[in-house]
This record gives C-alpha cells, structure tokens and sequence, in this order.
C-alpha cells in the first residue's frame, strides 16, 4: 500500500507541475492518449492470460480494460479533434461502453461463484446500479 500512496503522490505531482508550466490541455491530452494506450496494453496481457487459462478473472479483466481504453480514446480524439459533429451523440460510443459493460458483468459473475452464491444473483449489484443511474438521471 505504501508503494501504491507514494506512485500516487509522484503522478499526482507530475501532472500538477506539469499544469503549471505547461498548462491544463497539455498534460490533460498527454495523460489521456497515455492512458488509452497503457489500457489497451493491459487488456492484451489479461486476453493473453485468460487463453492460457491463468485465472477466471482474466476475461472480466480484459473486456474491462478494453473497454476502458475504448471510452477514453474516444474522449481523446473528441477533444483532440475539437469535438468533430460525427462524434456528438454518436451510438458508435455504444459499442465501447459495451465492451466496458460487458467486462464489469462479467466480473461480478466471478464475483458470485467465488461466493457461492446463486446463479444469477451477481446481477443484482449490475441492476442496481442501472437503477442508481436512472434515478439520477430523472432527478437531475
């Protein structure tokens, strides 16, 4: 834990530097397109695990970074790009927010066998947080 707080504060300060010199669009555009990247690469290395069967989580995991590194290029072409009218409320958005989707069902499936708990039950928490959304949606 003490190497994650430190890794943390290193990052944290990076990038608070590098707004003050640099300026917020550089380092928020630097860090995005890194990041998309570094999530493309991790959901590679976990596809890579799962077909060597290393464990049951690696499959969740790969459909999640893959979705992760999915939303985020977009938003980094978005905005590299400077919002082009073919990506305002495009569905093509849908398709990598179901790859992101797909990984977190899958991991609450892994969730709820590693309980034991019964066979559909791990939808509940991904129902709920339909839910959540929705209702914040109709109150705000």
């Amino acid at each position: 834990m003490t190497q994650a707080i430190l890794i943390l504060i290193t990052i944290l300060a990076a990038f608070l530097s590098g707004d003050a010199w640099l300026g917020y669009d550089i380092v928020y555009q630097t860090a995005y397109g890194a990041l998309t990247m570094m999530a493309a690469m991790i959901s590679l290395t976990f596809l890579w695990l799962w077909a060597r069967r290393a464990t049951p989580l690696a499959l969740g995991m790969s459909f999640t970074w893959a979705g992760a590194s999915s939303v985020l290029g977009w938003w980094w072409v978005y905005r590299l790009m400077e919002a082009p009218a073919a990506m305002v409320d495009s569905a093509a958005l849908f398709v990598f927010l179901a790859l992101y989707f797909c990984g977190a069902v899958l991991h609450f499936a892994v969730i709820g066998r590693s309980f034991g708990a019964p066979r559909l039950s791990f939808l509940m928490p991904v129902l709920g947080a339909v839910s959540v959304s929705v209702l914040i949606q109709i109150v705000f």
